[in-house]
């Protein structure tokens, strides 16, 4: 039985679509989530839909039973995950799973960037259960830049940020999916990597062509027709920039000390690891950048 937490989140489902489109028979998949309605779905299809929260530790032993893999997908709210993923490990662990793959965060254990310091408290609990493990060290969503930074850029001529010319690896959420299939399906299919299920395997994941924020601008100007340039910001000034614009000052804050991370090497990575993974390149920031203009209105 293969298990995916946060299954009707936007990674977790891509996972689940993409195992259920690789061939897994929907009864051996299970789909932990908080909000058992909003995976209507995916029961519909057969997968096995189970309540699952994070700060519930009773529900997640039900959650969990049978499972041979398991895929934790961290949670998304920022300060709490420690304790929340404490839960889910141990219930992970009580359950006797064969296997815990983690999403965790590019570099963890060097990383500056601040949300690195709940996923590296995280892997060591995952290495204190004593449970096998891969750590499936995602970097930046390229929808991190198409969702939200490239509207933004466009009404306004600049990409804003205060990465300085750091590069940052970024790839698709699809393209982190596939790579968490091709662990929980090992033995994997042609073209990816063989030893993808291998327990204690820790994988650095980015994107093949790792880009500076000027090039994101540049790239966008290409596609879009218009003149769009970088403006690179002390990194409080961009902040507060971001709680002009509407963000959350706490979170405002996060994006901007990320960005200092970029500059620092953080977010970037030549390992390969994903393409390996995927058995494929992984997907351009070109390519990301044409899908969002043309799925914009108008």
């Amino acid at each position: 039985m293969i298990t995916v937490t946060g299954a009707a989140g936007q990674l977790g489902r891509l996972v689940v679509d993409e195992l259920l489109d690789g061939g897994l028979p929907p009864a051996q998949l299970v789909a932990v989530v908080r909000n058992p309605d909003k995976a209507d779905d995916l029961a519909a299809r057969g997968v096995q839909v189970r309540h699952g929260d994070y700060d519930q530790p009773q529900t997640l032993g039900p959650a969990l039973a049978g499972t041979r893999k398991l895929l934790l997908i961290s949670g998304s709210e920022v300060g709490r995950r420690i304790d929340q993923h404490r839960n889910a490990v141990a219930a992970a662990k009580a359950a006797g799973v064969d296997l815990i793959a983690y999403t965790s965060i590019l570099k963890a254990d060097t990383s500056s960037v601040p949300l690195a310091a709940e996923h590296l408290a995280t892997e060591q609990l995952i290495r204190d259960s004593g449970l096998p493990f891969v750590l499936l060290r995602n970097g930046w969503y390229l929808e991190n830049y198409t969702g939200s930074v490239l509207p933004q850029a466009l009404a306004t001529g600049s990409v804003l940020g205060a990465a300085g010319s750091g590069r940052v690896a970024a790839a698709t959420r699809a393209d982190f999916a596939a790579a968490a299939v091709a662990v929980l399906t090992a033995p994997a299919p042609a073209g990816a990597a063989a030893n993808a299920g291998t327990a204690g395997t820790v994988y650095e994941l980015g994107g093949d062509e790792p880009f500076t924020l000027a090039e994101l601008a540049a790239e966008i100007s290409r596609h879009s027709g218009r003149e769009i340039g970088y403006q690179d910001l002390p990194a409080d000034v961009y902040a507060k920039a971001l709680t002009d614009a509407g963000v959350p000052e706490a979170f405002a804050s996060v994006l901007a000390a990320s960005d200092v991370g970029i500059a620092r090497g953080d977010l970037t990575t030549d390992s390969g690891d994903l393409a390996r993974l995927i058995g494929r390149p992984t997907t351009s920031l070109g390519e990301a950048v044409r899908a969002a203009l043309a799925g914009l209105p108008g």
